[in-house]
């Protein structure tokens, strides 16, 4: 310890990195590569389905269950 208070709150991210991500210091390199491939897949699979609007049968059992 070198006496210097620590500071508290959120990490700060580095350069390229989320904010999320700022706290994830000890990730390795394959665990990082990995993460950014799965990432990066989910989101080729999975951002068309995401961005379609939802059903309107949806958002009126939504609605009902709101209104209970």
């Amino acid at each position: 310890m070198d006496g210097k208070p620590k500071k508290k709150g959120r990490p700060m991210p580095l350069a390229g990195q989320r904010p999320e991500e700022a706290g994830r210091q000890s990730e390795s390199t394959s665990d990082a590569a990995f993460n950014k491939w799965l990432q990066m897949g989910l989101h080729t699979m999975f951002d068309d389905v995401a961005s379609e609007p939802i059903p309107e049968d949806l958002l009126k059992l939504i609605e009902q269950d709101r209104e209970k």
